[in-house]
C-alpha cells in the first residue's frame, strides 16, 4: 500500500496524537508501553503496536533504534499540525502584556524589534518579523537638502515620511551640484502632485517621465524626477530585511542538534535570504503557515520548523512574522502566539 493510500483512521490518528504530543514535550522515543498507559485512549498493548507499525511502515514514524521506541517523521508532524492539533489560547495575562509593550507610539524599527523580541520571549525560540513592504508604504512627505562635496561626490540628504509612521533618511548621489532652493522646488513639486501614493506607483510614473518626456519637461520637474527616482529606488531594495530576536533560545536543544546545525542557522540569520523568501510566502498565503523540516526548500532549515503569519496595514497585508525553532517545538503554543501577536501588531499599525 502506497503511503497517499494509508487510511489513518480515528484509532490511528488518537495513537499518533499522544505520541507527537509525548515527544514534543519529553524528548524521548515513546514506547508503546508509555502509549498504552494513556487513559484517553481505551485500546490494548495489541492493538497500538500494530498500529505503531501501520504509522511506521507507512512513514508517520520512524525508530531511531530497534528497541527505543518511535519517532514523529516529517510526515508525522504534518499529519499532527494538520488534523490532529489542539491550540492552547495564550494567557490573559499574556495577551494584556503583548497590548501593553506594542505601543502605538513606538518608531516602526522599535516596534517591529519589540515584536520579534516579544514573539521569542513568548515561545523561547526565535522571533522573526519582516520590513512592511514599500510598495504598500503612502508617501506623505519629502524633503531634499544639499550636503557638502566628498570625493568631488555631489550629495543629497533625502528625508522621507512614510505612511506607516516611519521616517527615513537616505543620501544619495547626483551628477551635478543642486542648490538649496532647487531641491526645495522639487521636494514642493513632489509633494503637490504625489503625497498619499505608493512608492512603487510613483516610481513607476517618474521613471516613464525620465524615459518618455526628458526633452520637454522643464528643470524643475527633471530635478525632482531625478531626485524622486533615486531615493525612492533605495528606500525599496532596504525593505527587504527582517528583525530577528531570541538567537540564544537555540542554545537549549544543543544536545539533540549537533553545533555544525547551529552554525548553518545562524549563518541563515546572518544572510537571511531564506528567511526573507519564506517570510514572504507567508504573505501571499494570507493565513497561519507551518514549514516544517525539508518541507521549506532550503538544505540549512532541514532540522528546524517555522510558523509565520501576516501582518496588515490599512486591510493590505504587506509583511509578516513568525517563530523559529526545533521541529520538535510546541506548535499548539506556538501557533498561537504567531497569531494572536500579528493580529494585535495590524492593530497598532493601522492606529497610525
Amino acid at each position: 500500500m502506497a503511503i497517499s493510500e494509508f487510511p489513518v483512521n480515528q484509532r490511528a490518528q488518537q495513537v499518533l496524537k499522544v505520541l507527537v504530543e509525548r515527544y514534543i514535550q519529553e524528548g524521548h522515543p515513546v514506547a508503546s508501553k508509555t502509549i498504552a498507559e494513556d487513559a484517553s485512549l481505551k485500546l490494548s498493548s495489541a492493538t497500538i503496536r500494530n498500529i505503531l507499525a501501520d504509522l511506521e511502515a507507512n512513514g508517520y514514524l520512524t525508530s531511531l533504534h530497534t528497541s527505543s521506541g518511535r519517532v514523529p517523521t516529517t510526515m508525522g508532524y504534518r499529519f499532527f499540525v494538520d488534523g490532529l492539533i489542539s491550540v492552547k489560547p495564550l494567557e490573559t495575562a499574556e495577551v494584556q502584556e503583548l497590548r501593553k509593550q506594542l505601543d502605538p507610539e513606538l518608531t516602526m524599527p522599535n516596534l517591529l524589534q519589540c515584536t520579534s523580541s516579544l514573539l521569542s520571549s513568548l515561545t523561547q525560540l526565535i522571533g522573526v518579523v519582516s520590513l512592511p513592504r514599500r510598495n504598500r508604504s503612502l508617501l506623505r512627505q519629502v524633503e531634499f537638502l544639499p550636503l557638502p562635496n566628498v570625493d568631488l561626490q555631489n550629495r543629497v540628504l533625502v528625508i522621507l515620511v512614510l505612511s506607516d509612521r516611519e521616517v527615513q533618511n537616505r543620501i544619495i548621489y547626483t551628477d551635478r551640484h543642486y542648490s538649496a532652493s532647487e531641491l526645495q522646488q522639487a521636494a514642493n513639486y513632489l509633494n503637490t502632485h504625489y503625497a498619499g501614493k505608493n512608492l512603487v506607483d510613483i516610481r513607476k510614473v517618474l521613471s516613464e517621465a525620465i524615459q518618455t518626456d526628458r526633452e520637454t519637461i522643464d528643470q524643475l520637474i527633471q530635478t525632482a524626477l531625478t531626485m524622486a527616482d533615486q531615493a525612492f529606488a533605495a528606500t525599496n531594495e532596504n525593505s527587504k530585511d527582517c528583525v530577528i530576536a531570541g538567537q540564544a533560545n537555540l542554545f537549549q536543544y544543543s544536545t539533540e542538534l549537533d553545533l555544525q546545525r547551529l552554525r548553518n542557522l545562524f549563518e541563515a540569520f546572518t544572510q537571511k535570504q531564506e528567511i526573507l523568501e519564506l517570510l514572504s510566502h507567508s504573505i501571499e498565503a494570507e493565513k497561519v503557515q507551518i514549514f516544517i523540516g525539508k518541507e521549506s526548500g532550503y538544505e540549512v532549515l532541514n532540522d528546524w520548523s517555522m510558523v509565520t503569519m501576516p501582518y496588515a496595514i490599512d486591510g493590505q497585508l504587506v509583511g509578516s512574522l513568525g517563530v523559529i525553532g526545533p521541529i520538535r517545538m510546541p506548535y499548539e503554543r506556538v501557533i498561537s502566539a504567531v497569531d494572536v501577536t500579528s493580529k494585535l501588531l495590524s492593530a497598532v499599525l493601522n492606529q497610525g
